[in-house]
């Protein structure tokens, strides 16, 4: 099979490239001086030029049509190799350099605003991200029957599209509503209270962190404005926040990043450096990430043992009992970040940011009008006015990266990891006596046996499908959350 040989000798250099480029995007959120900043944008778009000319190589094309597959995984890195190919030949490199230029200057103008308030600042630059991505959408619709919005969500999502989104949304939205409305009715949950050390904080995270299976001899914890994971294989880092009148803040943003970076280290090491070497779309890649945080390390029953855990390394958090306890970890309350959401409110966060970002992709919002439209939203929906601009539309870093198309993702994921936690439960009914003992692994276990493995052999709803048995469906999500809330909220 010369051709199909040829073709994924030549794919590996190509991942091996794309995965520089990660770790290049890695160091500029963690490490990297704020003087390189425009050297960095400069070395990003290089970057981008090299790997667009292998993506778009003409003996892809080639090799595609004389490739036979031997096997179920070879059939998936043609069908991979082809959905890249096609992409990458409708942007020109022009614009794909332009993108990876421009969206690197963004990053550090958004961090910099940011932590200024200058909303007028970011603005010019985040003008120029979405003109840059409105084209790419464009060229990536035509010949379609998709629109430049949903054309943008292939690259997070193969095979989604709004229009099933905001289906989707339409019916979560109301009994979301109906459960806040609940929670903020009811006595308010209690609070932790004290200072937490940075350091043990830290110290925490990463017992906690090893124990959901991340594997630190291929990965690393660092701090950063933003908590992300990155990288595959390998090497896969994960970066946390720290808050020392908030250690809840930096202990699940720890876990939600595992979720994510387990699921890269868990792929099957035949798969290395291969299009399928890697999670298969951002929601099923955040269906880990919500699974591990949400309905796993808040769970009554591991929350029991966190308690303990956290008296041990802190002292006086300010409650006294295992209910209490549970009952601060999973409070729901009015607030303005997506990132420290409750479960109730944090898919209500994802509606708004969806419809804003796919108005500014089809040209109904005009970026100079974003700051407005979003407080205008967000004062409808939550009850209470943004105070400044990074608690408001400057508080996620997506934008400025140019990650239109993604913000859906967050909520597929949570739908995702309803039915994988119902099946998991269903097929391990030791998992909650484990986790009352501060052990993740039977539920991480299921996980890794029934979905991480196989990476992006398989479609995204095939995957979940897969794994469960069962078609995906929003119904575990919201009887899960209807249960955990009505009796925390009764």
């Amino acid at each position: 099979m010369p051709a199909y040989d040829d073709l994924m000798a030549f794919q590996r250099t190509t991942e091996a490239l794309a995965q520089v480029a990660g770790r290049t995007g890695w160091d500029q959120e963690t490490m990297m001086p704020v003087g390189a900043a425009p050297q960095r944008a400069e070395e990003m778009a290089a970057l981008e030029e090299v790997l667009h000319a292998r993506r778009t190589d003409p003996r892809i094309g080639d090799w595609l049509e004389e490739a036979h597959a031997p096997d179920a995984a070879a059939d998936a890195n043609l069908r991979d190799i082809r959905r890249s190919y096609d992409r990458n030949h409708k942007v020109p490199a022009r614009l794909a350099s332009e993108l990876a230029r421009v969206t690197s200057l963004a990053q550090g103008q958004w961090a910099t605003a940011r932590a200024s308030e200058d909303a007028a600042s970011f603005a010019p630059v985040l003008a120029e991200v979405v003109r840059l991505r409105q084209e790419e959408g464009a060229a990536l619709a035509a010949g379609t029957n998709r629109d430049a919005y949903d054309a943008l969500m292939q690259d997070y999502e193969p095979g989604g599209n709004a229009a099933d989104m905001a289906a989707m949304f339409d019916k979560m939205r109301p009994r979301l509503r109906a459960l806040r409305e609940r929670a903020l009715g009811a006595t308010p949950a209690p609070t932790v209270a004290g200072r937490f050390s940075a350091v043990q904080q830290i110290a925490l995270s990463e017992e906690v962190a090893a124990a959901y299976g991340y594997d630190m001899m291929r990965g690393r914890l660092d701090t950063a404005v933003h908590p992300f994971s990155s990288g595959s294989g390998t090497d896969v880092r994960i970066t946390t926040r720290v808050d020392e009148n908030d250690p809840f803040n930096c202990l699940f943003s720890t876990v939600h990043e595992v979720g994510h970076a387990s699921y890269e280290q868990g792929v099957d090491a035949a798969y290395l450096l291969t299009p399928i070497g890697r999670g298969v779309s951002m929601g099923v890649h955040e269906s880990q990430s919500r699974s591990y945080e949400n309905q796993m390390a808040r769970s009554e029953a591991y929350c029991g043992w966190l308690f303990g855990r956290m008296r041990d390394v802190f002292g006086d958090i300010g409650v006294t009992s295992e209910r209490d306890f549970y009952r601060a970890v999973n409070s729901v309350g009015s607030g303005y970040i997506r990132t420290e959401a409750d479960e109730v409110n944090y898919n209500l966060h994802v509606m708004l940011r969806f419809d804003l970002e796919r108005g500014l992709i089809l040209g109904d919002l005009d970026v100079a009008d974003l700051e407005g439209a979003w407080n205008d939203r967000f004062a409808s929906d939550f009850g209470f006015a943004v105070d400044k601009p990074s608690n408001g539309f400057m508080q996620d870093v997506h934008w400025s990266v140019g990650l239109m198309g993604y913000f859906p993702t967050y909520s597929l994921g949570n739908l995702f990891a309803g039915c994988l936690m119902a099946a998991a439960r269903r097929d391990v009914p030791g998992i909650d006596d484990a986790l009352a003992q501060g052990d993740p692994s039977p539920a991480t276990g299921w996980m890794r046996a029934n979905l991480q493995r196989y990476g992006a052999l398989r479609e995204p709803t095939e995957t979940i499908r897969h794994a469960t048995g069962e078609d995906p469906s929003a119904e575990p999500l919201l009887a899960y959350l209807e249960a955990k809330f009505g009796d925390l909220y009764p």
